[in-house]
């Protein structure tokens, strides 16, 4: 994960901006690989930092707590989610070929990060409130993109059918069904490719738009 976090109200002691962006990404990338592999209860600050290549104590200069720790990686994986998206949204000309790239690209970033999604879902519930709620913001952003495709799509007259409360509705089922493949692909990559499911999956979202 390579993408630039939000993360300014995280605590530190350092003053250096780019130095905390560097350490942190550090910190990030070892935290996200142990929390996938171990759970973030049984993973101990210490591990963090033996991974990162830090001391314990060099860790808690650029965070306050694991918990921390947890938001950090959540900010960073929906990051680059949205980056993904929005990177979609700039390549595709429009109308129902811009809605089937942003589908592709989005459910390819699921495809590409599913271990660090379901990281995601496991371990929010285990952050205080406030990271929470930042969390669960991030999520609706990202959906909030896809609602703006399909409102640009029903303006252009592909979708004039579509209202508002249905873009809104449409949008978090495409925004479930790149999980689904996340949840779901214990089963699913024994029956599909990722290109096979991408191109079921739009199938079957632009039919029911028409």
């Amino acid at each position: 994960m390579q993408q630039s976090i939000r993360t300014k109200d995280v605590h530190t002691q350092i003053k250096n901006p780019a130095l905390v962006e560097r350490r942190r990404r550090q910190i990030i990338d070892a935290a996200a690989k142990l929390f996938i592999k171990k759970g973030f209860h049984k993973t101990t600050t210490r591990q963090i930092a033996n991974a990162a290549g830090f001391s314990i104590g060099s860790l808690y200069e650029y965070v306050a707590s694991k918990e921390d720790i947890l938001y950090l990686v959540c900010e960073s994986i929906h990051a680059e989610v949205e980056q993904g998206v929005s990177q979609a949204l700039n390549r595709a000309s429009g109308g129902k070929e811009l809605l089937a790239e942003v589908i592709r690209e989005y459910f390819m970033v699921c495809h590409r990060m599913s271990d660090f999604i379901l990281l995601v879902y496991q371990e929010t519930q285990s952050l205080p409130s406030q990271w929470k709620k930042r969390v669960l913001e991030n999520e609706l952003r990202i959906t909030g993109l896809i609602v703006k495709v399909l409102a640009g799509i029903v303006s252009s007259k592909d979708f004039p059918h579509l209202d508002e409360r249905s873009i809104e509705l449409a949008a978090h089922n495409i925004t479930v069904l790149g999980h689904m493949w996340t949840f779901r692909r214990w089963f699913l990559s024994r029956h599909y490719s990722i290109e096979d499911y991408i191109e079921c999956q739009t199938d079957f979202i632009l039919g029911t738009f028409t």
